[in-house]
């Protein structure tokens, strides 16, 4: 990530947390945390007490061998398109308003018909506060409004009958303090379980991370949340901690789930008040968690780490990170910003194939929906998409994007991008659920549905359907190189090449039509269009001689080639 990106993300960051009281490990909590802390920076004053309290809860921390079942996958499955789905805010079977898993599986022919080959499921397992998920109180279990561990088996065998695989949020870095484990530590300082989680005694000082305080005095000693009090973070340097950690991931692997997308991987570890995120002792535990991973059959991971993606996504950590700071240059380049094109064009000159895109995510300080952020405007949508899928990476689609939903207009913060997906224009539950759905509906739920584009090709769900279509033809589109990437007067051209074939990509940012010369192809060679939803095709034309040639562009539009 550039430097000048890091004072971006860090403001967003603070506002976010500042608003929500969380980040990172999802945030937006609206359920009471029955463990209250006394006020940070105060001294505890108090003796230790070492007395147990009575009824403890039980921790299971047995340890789990791999067994690992195969995969019936195809090789090459992680390097197509990913869906991110929140499971509450997807599709209900049942009635009660609650996205299910049986719902996700009610789902799958249409995720396949759009040319998804992963799934990226949000916190399933059970948490404290039911909804954003990632106050986790049972590592091996399932949220019971989404189902039974059943649900989740049948979900898998589905989803892999489709040639689509699964992979789980998973949240390393803290709990909620309603967690058996947080209990117990936070009981008596000679609790086996006391260096599980972060304690000093007294509270230190001259820490502040995302403007707050992230040490929280107890009788017993303060311990560190970074990012609110409801989630403690664990001890990653106890190797117990890091082993039972390691044993939930093959609990689920041995299931059968496809891999992990990992949560605030930048904080796992927290060297001292200067020196507390993105450090070097958390880039080589996420290593030793792909090693684990990765003795199991086509598995994939993904990691999150704003403050610094790309060392992350190196291949001795996490292989994968999700490319923030990318996705707002996206977003900035379809509005026509000169500085936000050329950062899109250099991104892949340093980022690797392997880090996952996305336009935005679950995560209000990651941008609100893309419909919100362009205004609505059908060209700027199509040409952002266009971009991030027909450049290198592991794109990610977060639900609803497809067919250009937008926040709901009555809520705020992470709320607002976690409505119900607008499967319908029904005013009162948008197909969603036959009740009452737990939350507002998306703005524009009236207009931007599956119901309404599913059989229109010129719709903006037939775009996405062509788009990934054509990027899963072609190879060079998949997984070819990224080469020639050029800006001229906020035109944008790249090639993409595998083995002999290439593809030309021409995209104009600019709001009146434009002509670019593209430069480097092969002398003579001829330029065949390839067909994009509703986009209208530009003229075939050849390049000269010397390998130029001339495209002209339609405003705000884009242009895919087969270079022959």
């Amino acid at each position: 990530m550039k430097a000048s990106l890091k004072p971006l993300l860090r403001h967003l960051s603070i506002a976010y947390c500042l608003t929500l009281a969380a980040c990172g490990g999802g945030g937006g909590s609206s359920a009471p945390i029955s463990f209250t802390p006394s006020t940070p920076n105060t001294p505890t004053g108090n003796t230790p007490t070492e007395t147990p309290s009575a009824n403890l809860p039980s921790v299971d921390i047995s340890a789990i061998a791999k067994q690992d079942p195969g995969s019936a996958l195809s090789a090459d499955w992680q390097k197509g398109v990913f869906m991110e789905i929140y499971v509450r805010g997807y599709k209900d079977s049942d009635g009660d308003g609650i996205g299910d898993l049986k719902g996700v599986t009610q789902s799958l022919d249409y995720l396949k018909d759009l040319g998804i080959t992963g799934i990226w499921l949000m916190p399933i397992t059970k948490s404290e506060d039911r909804d954003h998920g990632y106050a986790v109180k049972d590592y091996r279990d399932i949220e019971t409004d989404y189902g039974k561990l059943a649900d989740l088996d049948e979900l898998l065998k589905q989803a892999h009958a489709r040639g689509i695989g699964i992979i789980m949020d998973y949240v390393m870095n803290h709990s909620a303090n309603t967690n058996p484990l947080f209990v117990n530590s936070a009981d008596t300082t000679t609790n086996t379980y006391r260096n599980w989680y972060v304690w000093k005694d007294p509270i230190p000082t001259g820490w502040n991370i995302y403007g707050a305080n992230p040490w929280y005095s107890t009788k017993n000693g303060a311990y560190f949340a970074g990012f609110y009090s409801g989630m403690p973070d664990f001890n990653l340097t106890n190797q117990a901690v890091v082993d039972y950690h390691q044993s939930n991931l093959r609990f689920w692997l041995n299931r059968g789930v496809d891999g992990f997308r990992f949560d605030a991987v930048g904080n796992l570890i927290e060297n001292n008040a200067g020196a507390w995120e993105s450090q070097p002792e958390s880039v080589a535990l996420m290593g030793k968690v792909q090693q684990n991973i990765g003795q199991y059959d086509k598995r994939f991971m993904v990691c999150e780490a704003p403050g610094n993606p790309l060392l992350f996504a190196a291949s001795t950590s996490c292989g994968s990170a999700f490319a923030f700071g990318h996705n707002y240059n996206l977003v900035n380049a379809v509005r026509g910003q000169s500085n936000a094109i050329q950062s899109v064009a250099n991104y892949f000159n340093t980022a690797p194939a392997t880090i996952s895109t996305m336009i935005s995510n679950h995560d209000s300080f990651a941008g609100d929906r893309l419909w919100d952020q362009i205004g609505g405007d059908p060209n700027l949508y199509r040409l952002a998409a266009a971009t991030y899928l027909l450049q290198p990476g592991i794109p990610f689609i977060y639900y609803g994007e497809e067919i250009g939903m937008a926040g709901a207009s009555s809520l705020s913060g992470d709320a607002k991008l976690r409505t119900p997906m607008s499967w319908t224009s029904n005013a009162s539950n948008a197909g969603f659920s036959t009740g009452a759905p737990f939350r507002a509906l998306s703005a524009n739920v009236a207009t931007q549905n599956v119901a309404a584009q599913a059989s229109n090709p010129d719709s903006l769900l037939g775009f996405y359907k062509t788009l990934i279509a054509l990027r899963k033809q072609r190879k060079s589109l998949n997984s070819g190189n990224y080469q020639n990437a050029t800006v001229s007067g906020n035109v944008l051209s790249f090639e993409r090449q595998s083995d002999a074939e290439r593809t030309l990509v021409v995209l104009n940012y600019n709001g009146s039509a434009s002509s670019t010369i593209v430069r480097s192809l092969p002398a003579n060679a001829k330029l065949t269009p390839l067909a994009v939803g509703s986009t209208a095709l530009p003229l075939a034309t050849n390049a000269d001689g010397n390998g130029v040639a001339t495209i002209n562009l339609n405003a705000k539009s884009f242009a895919i080639y087969q270079v022959n």
